[in-house]
């Protein structure tokens, strides 16, 4: 998957993980409005698997996720292999230890349509994004929102709510694959370090600056 498919998967995961409490029987699309509204931060834990149009599964990966408005967010593989990827707010950077190798864009191209637009900048949902009450499902309430733009990286993502907080994502890429994200221990609107949305090198990792 290219940097902006797993940008995009990763971070409309985190838009999900930090819907704020909402009365139980408010819709998936009203509680995704009021966490447009009202969290500014949030952490949590994730867990990932993309499966192939085939309906192969790739490995499953876990770890930890931050982000703060407006364009700070940090996103962290810890198994099966390390990857982490981090903005502060003008710059993402992927750090794949594996390659000793950085990657850093804009945050307005690395993000672009996705989800994360919404979720850490000031972008507009009903610009952005088409918005689809689907049936209830596996005991839980769910919508579908498909981006306006040609260009976002994902073909839709469907959103799944259980008592009030988000409880899955799944993600269409344009390649055909799904990406399914489940989240938990999620903290809203904590108290971030200092530093949190910062990132250097390693000595010996080669950074490469993408236009």
């Amino acid at each position: 998957m290219q940097i902006n498919q797993k940008i995009a998967a990763f971070f409309a995961a985190a838009l999900l993980a930090t819907a704020p409490l909402a009365s139980w029987a408010a819709s998936a699309e009203a509680q995704l409005r009021h966490f447009i509204g009202n969290v500014q931060s949030a952490t949590g834990q994730f867990q990932q698997q993309t499966i192939t149009p085939q309906g192969q599964g790739k490995p499953s990966q876990t770890g930890d996720f931050s982000f703060q408005r407006p364009g700070k967010f940090r996103w962290d593989v810890k198994k099966p292999y390390e990857q982490l990827i981090v903005s502060d707010g003008r710059h993402v950077l992927q750090y794949d230890p594996d390659l000793a190798q950085v990657t850093q864009r804009s945050v307005d191209q690395s993000i672009g349509a996705s989800p994360a637009a919404i979720l850490f900048g000031s972008g507009s949902l009903d610009e952005s994004f088409t918005l689809e009450a689907l049936p209830e499902r596996d005991g839980l309430a769910w919508l579908r929102a498909t981006p306006k733009g040609a260009d976002a990286g994902f073909k839709y993502v469907d959103i799944a709510f259980a008592d009030n907080l988000p409880a899955r994502l799944e993600l269409l890429d344009a390649f055909g694959q799904t990406t399914v994200i489940d989240l938990g221990k999620v903290s809203v609107n904590p108290s971030l370090p200092a530093g949190s949305f910062q990132f250097k090198a390693p000595a010996g990792v080669d950074v490469v600056k993408l236009q």
